[in-house]
């Protein structure tokens, strides 16, 4: 089992930056594949980026490459969601997931486990 805490959320400008944290409470977290979902208001909640559980692969949705970068840092139980570029449609709650048996969770179904989320509100 695998607790998630997203932190680093905020206000900001479009065309400004914003780095999201997951911090993971599990001593295997190396085993899990890690994700960053987000969920604008009346919306579902949609894929942003995956990273392997190594971080050797990642992925991301169209409409955040070259925008957004995601990272892992397994010796201290940390994931990351680097955000540039910033832009008003990118403001949602953005949730922090992790799978056992997934490489790259890209679809909610694939989720073990979700953190509680993190707004982001971009102004335009």
């Amino acid at each position: 089992q695998i607790q998630l805490e997203e932190s680093g959320g905020g206000l900001v400008q479009s065309g400004g930056s914003l780095r999201l944290s997951c911090r993971a409470s599990s001593r295997t977290f190396y085993n899990y594949g890690m994700a960053w979902f987000r969920q604008a208001p009346g919306k579902e909640r949609e894929f942003v980026a995956a990273i392997s559980s190594r971080g050797f692969s990642n992925s991301y949705a169209d409409f955040v490459k070259d925008r957004f970068t995601v990272s892992r840092d397994n010796a201290k139980n940390m994931a990351y969601l680097q955000m540039n570029i910033l832009r008003p449609e990118d403001t949602a709650v953005y949730f922090c997931a992790a799978a056992l048996h997934t490489t790259l969770p890209d679809t909610t179904d694939r989720v073990d486990y979700w953190g509680q989320g993190t707004q982001v509100t971009v102004s335009s």
